[in-house]
């Protein structure tokens, strides 16, 4: 991670144009919601740079389950694992624990956590209940991933051929820092599915409850450098909420076959912003280093979530993405692009899209 990111990330995924305060459906606001998105993150293979952590919060003394999905920054899930929370709990991850060292979180509903209380303690205005599904999957043993599995994340999600099928999974940057965003979804089961897999079997542990809350962090030591946002809050929208022909967060993957409109809208999950805006800083400013934007989209409206062929630059069905058009204001409201801006105008913004 560059020294910039350190006096400018904006990850303008969060940024929807006129947020509120209160919970409103297709507006992005910081509540409760029943998907959490880390738009983006970064770990350092090597043990010794960037790392990401991001925190899962239950909002309800009803204890709640979580599935968290592992993307790479194509859009191909990668990874994916549970996390039980009584009420009110919080569970915080470090994906470099996760991705380097193969240790899942450990968690474990009441059916499971034997001694009793020993791995998911129950406050006194909790609830703590049995997920029946959980048995034998929750908790994980240590490490719950193996030498080769974290072999092919560490190719996966640096653009690398995999060891183990010799596909490519990320873009290929080939530096040693692993990328991509994660997903959080509330489900009523354990289970191993991806929610890509919506049409076959996925919605049906999914569940509607808007519980879950978190924020993330980018923690680079060497750099003396750490930099947080809030997770961006997908709301579940009420059944009925949306008619056919209008988006939903997950409705590329209700699509058959791929790239055809969504056939239904069963994730329930409303959009992100297509219009997005988000403070930067220039060179002249007390902090110097400029201002990296890096923009998290969807990967189109395509259902392909498996390795491609090396050879290319990545799925074919829509990568690369491009932006419409950005436009930079300084702070006496004149506006440029960053290809026109003029001479003595500070417009130092890299724009990375993966």
């Amino acid at each position: 991670m560059k020294n910039k990111m350190a006096v400018g990330l904006v990850l303008a995924g969060l940024l929807g144009m006129g947020g509120r305060a209160s919970a409103v459906i297709g507006t992005i606001d910081y509540v409760p919601a029943a998907t959490l998105l880390l738009p983006y993150f970064e770990v350092d293979v090597n043990d010794g740079g960037v790392n990401t952590f991001f925190s899962i919060n239950n909002a309800s003394a009803t204890a709640a389950l979580a599935h968290v999905t592992v993307w790479s920054d194509q859009s191909i899930p990668v990874l994916d694992f549970d996390v039980y929370l009584t009420g009110y709990d919080v569970q915080t991850i470090s994906l470099n624990e996760v991705l380097v060292w193969g240790k899942l979180p450990q968690t474990a509903s009441d059916g499971q956590d034997n001694p009793q209380d020993s791995i998911s303690p129950q406050g006194p205005f909790s609830q703590d209940i049995n997920f029946a599904s959980c048995n034998g999957t929750l908790p994980y043993t240590m490490p719950a991933l193996n030498a080769a599995f974290r072999a092919h994340l560490a190719a996966a999600l640096q653009g690398n051929p995999s060891p183990t099928f010799g596909t490519c999974y990320g873009s290929k940057k080939n530096d040693g820092i692993l990328r991509g965003y994660v997903t959080v979804d509330s489900v009523n089961s354990c289970s191993v599915l991806f929610p890509s897999q919506m049409l076959t079997g996925y919605r049906s542990v999914m569940t509607d409850q808007n519980v879950l809350w978190g924020d993330y962090f980018y923690v680079n030591g060497p750099q003396n450098f750490a930099n947080g946002d809030p997770m961006v809050a997908i709301e579940a929208a009420p059944v009925g909420f949306f008619t056919p022909g209008q988006h939903t967060f997950y409705g590329r993957y209700t699509a058959n076959p791929p790239g055809t409109p969504p056939a239904t809208l069963i994730d329930n999950r409303e959009p992100l912003p297509t219009t997005m805006g988000a403070r930067y800083l220039g060179t002249g400013s007390i902090f110097n280093g400029g201002t990296h934007f890096v923009i998290w989209r969807e990967g189109g409206d395509q259902t392909s979530t498996t390795g491609y062929n090396c050879n290319l630059d990545g799925p074919v069905q829509w990568y690369p993405l491009s932006t419409r058009e950005v436009l930079v204001f300084d702070e006496t409201e004149q506006v440029v692009t960053p290809e026109t801006c003029p001479s003595g105008f500070d417009c130092n913004v890299d724009i990375v899209i993966p």
